[in-house]
């Protein structure tokens, strides 16, 4: 714990160095290179991903001073080509698109090549689909230019939903010809979500494996651990899952407990029970005694994958007694759709039916009771414990009578329509509690 402080200190510490010594320079000369600023801008962005995150309010100063001082520059500075690939970098960092721009279209010189200008107006602008053709035909030529990794990079993003296939391979170039910086960052995590969505396991776990040594003090670790987590949810099998643990084997206690209570809470609500009891067991085993939160979520997601079974009423009490001060608002929902779908399979379902009929609908119910099937038979296939299951498939001497019978049901028995309808109803508001909490 304390060398882990001394690391944030230090850190922190170089930035503000790092940040006096740009102040200061850019008060000196006010015609300083924008390569060089660049090169600092850079250096911050590389300590975010890293974990510096006291370099976050640095990094806005630096786009504000490098706009700055592109927008006063005169023409002649963008004859050297690095200051040319400054103010691409600028744009392709987080910088204003109108920067950009202005110092495209001040450009009689023919310093800036307009396919890349024009394509990263479109993209930066939201319109990535239309650079793709014309990327694909430039980026080769600056493969090995200080704006390729870049370049790649975007060219990623923009063709990632037409082609993933080639969006993974512009991104694995660019994290190949800038290791260890943001760009590598985020190629990891993006090669990650497509290979994960488009079920090429071996690759996703390969780009786990490798951002979890490199990136997880970056802020943005959050987004690779839900991806992870959707990977280790469908994969974590006898054959995967040796690789799965290898992956954890590189973060430390909390971060591997935060992905065990994810595992079960997505394994939990895809009602995984084997996995889930699997994962909340590892969570609480990296929890102390005194971690009340993390033990009380692991107990929650257990007991939720009971629900639905035959130890409902043990599984309700258990996720109740649970405080709410221990569950997030998402947790919170959870829990709510959970007592919702037990008290709809505890329900007495014919009780509920004669409670909300008027007396006129009883008594021609009451009459047509010998003719007409029951709530019960309806209810049909699979378990009878469900209200709400599809219909049973009548058999072929009992298909002729069926017919006109249910057809007088839904004439005239209004309380088995009130019946039906408030049961999809409830369905409805259970299936839109899971939908808004996931």
């Amino acid at each position: 714990m304390k060398k882990a402080l001394r690391s944030v200190l230090l850190g922190a510490c170089a930035s503000l160095v790092s940040l006096s010594a740009v102040y200061a320079a850019g008060s000196e000369d006010d015609n300083l290179p924008p390569y060089k600023m660049i090169r600092s801008l850079q250096h911050v962005q590389d300590s975010v991903v890293h974990g510096d995150l006291s370099s976050a309010d640095m990094q806005q100063f630096m786009l504000g001073a490098i706009e700055k001082r592109l927008m006063t520059a005169d023409r002649s500075v963008f004859a050297d080509p690095r200051n040319v690939d400054a103010a691409l970098i600028y744009a392709m960092s987080g910088g204003n698109p109108k920067t950009l721009a202005y110092l495209a279209s001040r450009d009689i010189d023919g310093n800036f090549d307009n396919r890349v200008t024009d394509a990263l107006s479109h993209y930066l602008n939201g319109k990535g689909g239309l650079i793709v053709e014309i990327m694909s035909k430039t980026m080769d030529e600056y493969k090995n230019a200080p704006i390729g990794p870049y370049l790649y990079l975007v060219y990623g993003n923009a063709v990632a939903q037409q082609d993933p296939g080639k969006a993974v391979k512009a991104y694995d170039w660019a994290r190949l010809v800038a290791p260890g910086t943001n760009i590598e960052e985020a190629a990891l995590r993006r090669s990650l979500m497509l290979t994960t969505r488009a079920g090429n396991v071996d690759r996703a776990l390969a780009y786990s494996l490798a951002y979890t040594r490199r990136f997880m003090t970056s802020p943005y670790a959050g987004q690779f651990a839900d991806i992870f987590v959707e990977l280790a949810v469908a994969n974590y099998g006898d054959e995967k899952r040796q690789k799965i643990e290898e992956i954890l084997s590189f973060m430390d206690k909390p971060r591997q407990r935060e992905i065990f209570l994810r595992i079960a809470r997505n394994a939990a609500i895809a009602g995984l029970k084997p996995l889930t009891k699997l994962a909340s067991e590892r969570a609480a085993a990296l929890s102390a005694a005194a971690d009340m939160e993390p033990n009380a979520l692991a107990t929650f997601y257990s007991g939720l994958v009971n629900v639905p079974s035959t130890g409902i009423l043990d599984a309700v009490k258990t996720i109740e007694a649970i405080p709410d001060a221990e569950l997030s608002a998402r947790d919170r929902s959870l829990r709510e759709a959970a007592q919702a779908v037990a008290r709809e399979v505890l329900r007495a379902p014919v009780a509920d039916v004669q409670a909300s009929a008027d007396s006129s609908a009883q008594a021609s119910a009451d009459m047509l009771a010998a003719q007409t099937p029951s709530p019960e038979a309806l209810s049909g296939s699979g378990s009878s414990d469900s209200p709400f299951a599809a219909p049973a498939t009548p058999t072929a001497s009992e298909a002729a009578p069926a017919e006109p019978e249910t057809s007088a049901l839904t004439d005239i028995d209004p309380a088995l329509a009130t019946f039906l309808t408030s049961g999809k109803s409830k369905l409805g508001e259970i299936d839109a509690l899971l939908r808004e909490d996931m």
